[in-house]
């Protein structure tokens, strides 16, 4: 297999193969990295990977963007483990879909569970292959590295169960103060490993999220204190988050064609059949979305041969992507607190990777483009790149009172229980759907049981079961520290711990 190739979006980083993209994970010029090339399945490839299970369909998928780096076998027992123990406890009549069940919830409307994984949240998709990915890697250069990531609730708890069995690392992971669920904190702070450091940064997730980009910026403090370690990102700015979440929106798709809702006479009228290709049908999705990593990897499904009608950015009062798709202008704003944390985000990352291909892979024009961003507060996107964006994604905004109204509506409809990202993305679906005709699948990111004080907002006396993994979790000692938001005293407490 040919060596897979990753450029940055701002152009001045060395190219780099599928391995040294993964261990530098923000490029050297401040860019992020993305292949060279996106591989492409004709439908009939599509077709055939219905048959597969979730290991294998991620396998046909994925092994283009890893190159010859990895051998194919070894690939495929780092995905097979992966996703081994994620099963969905109702015990679904196909063992292909216990990994990320489907459940209706409407007319043409379904919600995809991501939250079967270790720690109950669609980040264990990415991060139970990127553990053993760097330690792979790791291993085989005989190195060692240190892990650095923000997070906005979910993504530390499943970088630390991910990377936890990982030898070569020390980790050092960021979140906002008081500012997401207890669950979520306490799966982070309850973890045990000395090599495991947690802070609670006094400050928004972009805050943490400046810092932990200034520390890859600084090399003179990564020559002083890291010495020969790596130091790798955990965050979506890693592009292979971003590769372990294509598979599931096969997945997702690749069910409804088994469960035969493509095959009913109302489905689809010819001309949507013919958009669809030679698979004869379309999709559309609802993502709730913070750091924009999660819907990025729907639109490189949609590059890759899935016929996706639409994309939809489910978004909550921290709108920065919705402004940009409504207006064609956005502005930089204050984070303001929400019932749905993990998406209290500013300013998203991964959506320089979406203006790169909107400017047509120009990345001087994408690094002008976050340059007046950066010192103006806000910027414009010309009539025809916004049209290109607009052509592909839609977008809505709810605030806290709508996620409550959802969350009991969905309830009270169907006896379903939606987390309050959940419930963002599918009052997003139910409000920019274009065409009733065609399926839409809104994408579950948590369990709702992470959000218990949401749930009972929303309906009284709700109280979300709770699975064994988040009951242990009261009677274990938290271990995490206080931080002012402030770099120097950031740099000085890693530097004091790296073993």
């Amino acid at each position: 297999m040919s060596r897979a190739e990753y450029i940055s979006t701002r152009g001045r980083a060395p190219t780099l193969d599928f391995e040294q993209a993964l261990l530098a994970g923000l490029a050297d010029d401040g860019g992020l990295y993305v292949p060279r090339d996106i591989p492409k399945f004709s439908p009939g490839q599509v077709r055939e990977m219905a048959q597969c299970g979730y290991a294998e369909l991620a396998m046909r998928l994925l092994r283009d963007f890893v190159g010859g780096g990895i051998p194919s076998s070894k690939l495929n027992v780092l995905l097979e483990e992966a996703y081994g123990s994620f099963r969905d406890q109702r015990g679904g009549h196909d063992a292909r879909d216990e990994i990320a069940p489907l459940v209706q919830t409407g007319e043409g409307e379904w919600v995809l569970e991501l939250f079967h994984g270790p720690t109950l949240a669609f980040k264990d998709f990415a991060m139970q292959l990127l553990g053993p990915l760097l330690d792979y890697a790791l291993q085989r250069e005989e190195r060692k590295a240190v892990v650095l990531g923000a997070t906005s609730g979910d993504t530390g708890s499943a970088a630390i169960e991910g990377c936890r069995r990982c030898r070569n690392l020390d980790m050092f992971i960021l979140h906002p103060h008081q500012r997401i669920s207890e669950v979520q904190r306490r799966q982070m702070t309850t973890a045990a490993g000395e090599n495991i450091h947690n802070i609670a940064l006094e400050g928004s997730f972009d805050d943490c999220q400046a810092i932990v980009k200034s520390i890859f910026a600084d090399r003179g403090f990564r020559q002083r204190h890291l010495r020969k370690r790596s130091l790798i990102a955990v965050n979506s700015i890693n592009w292979a988050r971003i590769m372990a979440q294509i598979a599931y929106y096969f997945h997702a798709a690749l069910s409804l064609v088994r469960m035969g809702v493509f095959n009913q006479p109302h489905a689809l009228s010819h001309a949507q059949k013919a958009n669809g290709g030679e698979l004869g049908f379309q999709i559309a999705f609802a993502v709730p979305t913070g750091n924009f990593g999660d819907i990025l990897a729907g639109y490189y499904a949609r590059r890759m041969g899935l016929p996706v009608a639409q994309l939809i950015i489910a978004a909550n009062r921290n709108d920065f992507l919705h402004q940009l798709l409504s207006q064609g202008a956005c502005e930089l704003q204050a984070v303001r607190p929400t019932l749905s944390p993990s998406m209290d985000i500013s300013v998203p990352s991964n959506f320089e990777r979406i203006l790169f291909e909107l400017f047509r892979r120009d990345s001087a024009a994408v690094a002008e483009w976050m340059r007046r961003l950066s010192e103006n507060g806000e910027a414009a996107l010309q009539p025809d790149a916004l049209g290109r964006l607009r052509r592909v994604f839609s977008s809505h905004s709810t605030d806290d009172e709508q996620t409550r109204t959802v969350i009991a509506e969905v309830y009270k409809e169907s006896g379903y229980l939606l987390d309050p990202h959940s419930a963002v993305g599918l009052s997003a679906a139910r409000a920019c759907r274009r065409d009733k005709n065609i399926p839409i699948i809104s994408l579950a990111t948590a369990h709702p049981a992470k959000f218990p004080e949401a749930i009972a907002a929303a309906i009284p006396g709700m109280q979300p079961e709770t699975p064994p993994a988040l009951a242990e979790l009261r009677g274990r000692e938290e271990r995490y520290d206080v931080l002012p938001r402030d770099l120097k005293a950031v740099q000085a407490y890693i530097a004091e711990r790296i073993t």
